[in-house]
């Protein structure tokens, strides 16, 4: 089988490159698209001699040409970043003049990269559409995860949204009890980036209580709140949760501390620059600081799944359909849903408590404004978007706010 990334030239790339040749055979051929030639000539060659390294023979060669990388594949992943970390460190930094927080994924720069990042995703979706291989799998890695996926698979495309942060705390919680990932399961529930854990199962036996149990205080520091924000929600939040439960402390202190945007563009320096020995064949320890772990495993049995038809189940963005029934069905949720041939099928899931319901069902009404806005521009949608973020939510911040967002984004924006 053959699989395109565009976005190829990321420097997580060697991180799903070492995935596939410890854990997919069935890849045959692995095609790095990206219209950045220069890290493509960086992570290309580490990428192929890390597959290598594991014996595996899939075919690796990296293009500008997207036609070209994505004709024929049976499955496209999308981990592209519109604007690079310039523009993810204006998301994390002009926000804060408005005394809201900064950040990639959510508020005003969730928004800001939303409305950057969803026109050129639909693009690539219809060149899959038109040069894939039939019934090709589009496995969304971009964020804003759960906007960007509920634009795709509003235009109809075959699309999956992926986030690496429930196999992250699978991975943790498993450290924690001494048991093997594989046989921990999550109740995991929520939005991307807005998710909670509200049971750990090994063999089908919570043992949530008995971690909170011994591990409360690690756990919470774990998650960055405090130990009581468990005990009020009954669950574990996601690390994300911080900038709601504690947004004006969060904000004041990004203040006062370098942004994410060039802690990571440092580290990617340097990684590129180990890239580049011609000795290196495995992913190097610097990687982990990049962000993004156990993301190659996440999005190899995904793709096992989709194309091996196995039923099993694992942690994805999908369709909410009738899963909670305070949402639309056409909301895209991040819960453990049945993988097959056929797409993702939400697993039954509990109801969610009024703590939880009332965020998701707010933050849900702001993504569906923000693939509007997205989808067809203008500055009253952007109000209409900042409006309706939990985080902002106030119309004398909506309006000066959208202003800014605009301008920091115009090259970007085809209609502003």
């Amino acid at each position: 089988m053959k699989l395109a990334v565009i976005g190829g030239g990321s420097t997580y790339t060697p991180e799903l490159a070492d995935g596939i040749g410890r854990l997919a055979p069935q890849v045959t051929e692995l095609v790095l698209v990206d219209p950045d030639a220069a890290r493509l000539a960086a992570v290309g060659p580490v990428s192929a001699r890390i597959i290598r390294a594991h014996g595996h023979q899939a075919a690796v060669r990296w293009t500008t040409d997207a036609d070209d990388g994505i004709d024929g594949a049976a499955a496209v992943l999308l981990q592209l970043r519109v604007g690079g970390q310039a523009a993810r460190a204006r998301d994390e930094t002009w926000p804060l003049d408005f005394c809201c927080v900064g950040q990639e994924t959510t508020g005003a720069g969730g928004l800001a990269k939303a409305l950057r990042t969803v026109p050129l995703v639909l693009q690539i979706a219809e060149l899959a559409r038109r040069r894939a291989a039939p019934g090709a799998w589009l496995i969304d890695f971009t964020n804003p995860v759960g906007i960007v996926t509920r634009a795709l698979l509003d235009a109809g495309h075959r699309a999956v949204g992926l986030c690496n942060v429930a196999i992250g705390l699978q991975r943790y919680f498993a450290g924690l009890l001494g048991v093997a990932p594989e046989t921990v399961s999550l109740d995991h529930v929520g939005l991307n980036h807005l998710t909670w854990e509200r049971a750990v199962r090994v063999n089908g036996a919570d043992r949530l209580p008995e971690l909170l149990a011994g591990h409360r205080a690690q756990i919470a520091a774990r998650v960055g709140v405090p130990a009581a924000v468990l005990d009020a929600c009954s669950a574990v939040p996601s690390y994300y949760l911080r900038y709601y439960y504690f947004h004006d402390s969060v904000t004041a202190g990004q203040r006062d501390t370098q942004t994410r945007a060039a802690e990571v563009a440092a580290i990617e320096a340097e990684l590129l620059r180990l890239y580049a020995d011609p000795a290196l064949d495995r992913k190097p320890e610097l990687l982990g600081q990049r962000g993004g772990a156990f993301y190659s495993e996440a999005a190899v049995a995904l793709l096992a799944s989709l194309l091996g038809d196995t039923g099993d189940v694992q942690v994805v963005n999908v369709r909410n359909g009738g899963t909670f029934d305070f949402l639309a069905g056409d909301a895209v949720i991040e819960v453990p849903a049945v993988i097959g041939a056929a797409g993702p099928v939400p697993a039954p899931a509990a109801p969610l408590p009024p703590l939880l319901r009332g965020l998701v069902a707010h933050m849900s009404a702001y993504e569906e404004l923000a693939v509007d806005a997205a989808l067809r521009g203008g500055r009253p949608r952007v109000v209409s978007a900042l409006l309706a973020h939990p985080l902002i939510g106030q119309y004398d911040l909506a309006e000066p706010m959208a202003d800014r967002l605009i301008a920091e984004n115009e090259r970007f924006l085809g209609w502003a």
